[in-house]
Parts: structure tokens; C-alpha cells; sequence
């Protein structure tokens, strides 16, 4: 199946250092997760790499939570007018923002390398715009685990 995976980095990461962000990986994470759930469908994925302060806005205006956090998402749930577009067209799946000084630190924190914790977050991310919820359900806390995992071992960054 084809799944278009669009990344892109938001302006306020301009002063970072980049070097060792492989953006490819988000969408490989992303295409793990969507193979292994059997998505038959083909989908795009919008990724918004960013940093603290800009998750911390979308956090607080799209959740009511004033803080900074790892990684949002954003599912098209449907409500609201489709867009128009040719019938072979991709499903619109939503939409994952990524706070790249978020991936350093908890890197740093778990002891493990960058690339791992971005391709974390980014297939935590997907799962979200699937329909699990860890925070509602418990029962999806352990399946989202057990999925990120076996998608980080298909990329090769285990534990």
C-alpha cells in the first residue's frame, strides 16, 4: 500500500543542530505502524518537527493543557467539509507534531540514541491517529507498547 508521509521542520528550529536528524525515519516509523495494523487504505500523514514552546502553544490551544509535551495528534475525524480531490486520492490521517528539544532530552533520559526516540514518538504519534488512547483506555496503553516496540525492532533501534 502507499502511504505519503509529508515531514517538514518548523522555522524555530532553524538554530538547532540538525545534523542528526534523519527525517526519513519518521516516515519509516510511520509505515511500520500502518503495515503492521494492516492499514489497507492509502494515507497521508502530515509531521511537524518543532520545538518546546510551539508544542506547548498547540498543547494549550488544542487541549487546554499549558505545557510543553513530547509529540500531539491530530486525527481528521471526519466532522467538517471534505476536501475535493481526485478519487485515487490518499485518505487524509491527521496530522503529528514533534518537539525535537523533547526527542534530545527524553533520549538522553531512557539512555538510548536520538533516532530511536524520534522514531518513537513518531510511530506513539501514528498510533494516536488510528484511534488508540492510552490516556482513556488502559487496555491501549499496553497494545500501543507492544507496537511501538515491535515497530522499533523492524527499524532496528531496540532497546
Amino acid at each position: 500500500m502507499t502511504y505519503s508521509v509529508e515531514v517538514s521542520l518548523a522555522e524555530s528550529l532553524e538554530d538547532h543542530n540538525l545534523q542528526a536528524l534523519d527525517l526519513s525515519l519518521v516516515e519509516r516509523a510511520i509505515t511500520a505502524i500502518l503495515e503492521a495494523e494492516a492499514v489497507a487504505d492509502a494515507l497521508e500523514v502530515g509531521v511537524l518537527i518543532t520545538d518546546d514552546a510551539e508544542i506547548q502553544r498547540l498543547n494549550r490551544d488544542y487541549r487546554g493543557i499549558d505545557s510543553a509535551t513530547d509529540v500531539l495528534s491530530f486525527a481528521d475525524d471526519g466532522d467538517g467539509p471534505a476536501l475535493i480531490g481526485p478519487p485515487d486520492a490518499p485518505r487524509y490521517l491527521g496530522d503529528i507534531a514533534i518537539s525535537y528539544q523533547r526527542v534530545l532530552a527524553q533520549a538522553d533520559e531512557y539512555g538510548h540514541s536520538p533516532a530511536r526516540e524520534l522514531a518513537y514518538l513518531a510511530a506513539h504519534g501514528c498510533l494516536h491517529l488510528l484511534g488508540y488512547d492510552h490516556e482513556r483506555n488502559p487496555e491501549d496503553a499496553a497494545a500501543m507498547r507492544e507496537r511501538e516496540e515491535a515497530a522499533m525492532a523492524k527499524l532496528g533501534l531496540s532497546r
